[in-house]
């Protein structure tokens, strides 16, 4: 078969996982150039915000470091979500020191009661700064807690809103290209896996090439991570000006990936399967000489298919072809001399992997 002895593609998962890696570092650096216009800015203007907030200048930067995260989404969410646990915080303290001023009674209260409402769900990066507003109002109000307060509270939101805006304005992050590259990257990792156990199967056992079955958990981490990407560009398009002129249809993105999780656990499957025959009982090759040819044929063909990904390829047509002899000759040669439970096993997954393409390619 041509496939037979074919070259192994020179992107590792490593490697891919690199990548990944990387790019997550490049949106780590554009975050970092962000937050520091956007606290140099914040700092800029708290002083000439009026009134007594102006005494405060020091929260105005706060807010904008705090509110600061990959997408326009999460900045404007981690903002709102900010200023309701500080205001949130501000009102408990302000309560307390109706009855009196702060004593260590008061404030080992507060400061729990700060921490018990922090658990609110949907609280997000709020439940934080609940406790901590509270803490400041009333350790360091002083005489002038509502001036302070009110100082505190203004100052949080000038720095949201500097850094909402910078992060809207300058650059707005979309991360298609995240997505895009994962998929293809996990398609492609994929398929590098069945190749390689397809191989294994061709050669002497046990078989010298051992790799593959060391990656049972990296395929699993590697869909994580890849999903994640795909998350973030979903997200990343919510409130961006940018987006309009990047259009990608992400529901098509998120279907793919569910297929291909679905044959990540099918893979990860089959290599703990194989790995277990071919470690733990070689000498009695438990998957006889007369299906080893028809198996290696079959994982090298939806190696192939899953690397092009299309139902309507001659390469998915021949992989289905492959499975379907590999079955045939597994229930032919099948006795209790000759056990097929690993075969079995192997070509349902493989099966199974044909029909996710298909299943995932007919969706609208």
């Amino acid at each position: 078969m041509a496939l037979r002895g074919k070259s192994l593609p020179k992107p590792s998962m490593a490697a891919v996982s690199n990548r990944l890696t990387g790019m997550l570092r490049y949106t780590r650096f554009q975050l970092a150039v962000k937050a520091a216009v956007a606290v140099g800015i914040a700092w800029t203007l708290a002083p000439l915000v009026p009134g007594v907030a102006a005494e405060y200048p020091y929260y105005a930067p706060l807010g904008a470091l705090v509110c600061m995260y990959p997408t326009v989404a999460g900045t404007a969410r981690a903002g709102i979500q900010t200023l309701i646990g500080l205001a949130i915080g501000i009102g408990l303290a302000l309560i307390a020191l109706l009855f009196g001023g702060p004593t260590v009674w008061t404030i080992a209260l507060i400061v729990g009661l700060g921490v018990l409402l922090a658990g609110i769900p949907n609280l997000g990066a709020g439940r934080d700064y609940l406790p901590v507003a509270a803490l400041f109002v009333l350790v360091l109000g002083g005489d002038d807690a509502d001036g302070y307060s009110y100082g505190y509270a203004v100052q949080m939101l000038v720095g949201v809103v500097v850094g909402l805006t910078v992060n809207a304005v300058l650059y707005p992050p979309l991360h298609l290209n995240g997505a895009v590259d994962g998929l293809a990257s996990l398609r492609l990792t994929l398929a590098r896996q069945l190749r390689e156990m397809g191989m294994a199967v061709g050669e002497s056992w046990p078989p010298e090439h051992e790799d593959w079955s060391n990656r049972r958990t990296e395929l699993i981490s590697f869909s994580r991570e890849v999903r994640e990407a795909v998350q973030l560009a979903d997200s990343s398009r919510h409130g961006n000006l940018r987006r309009r002129r990047h259009q990608r249809d992400l529901n098509a993105d998120f279907r793919a990936l569910r297929a291909m999780e679905r044959v990540t656990l099918y893979v990860e499957d089959m290599t703990e399967v194989l790995a277990t025959a071919i470690w733990t009982s070689p000498e009695e090759t438990p998957v006889p000489g007369t299906v080893s040819e028809a198996l290696e044929r079959a994982m090298l063909a939806s190696a192939e298919a899953v690397e092009t990904w299309d139902a309507d390829t001659e390469e998915y047509a021949e992989a289905v072809q492959a499975v379907q002899e590999l079955v045939t000759t597994m229930n032919g040669n099948a006795s209790p001399d000759t056990p097929m439970d690993a075969t079995a096993s192997l070509a349902m997954s493989l099966r199974r992997i044909m029909r996710t393409i298909r299943t995932e390619e007919d969706q609208p």
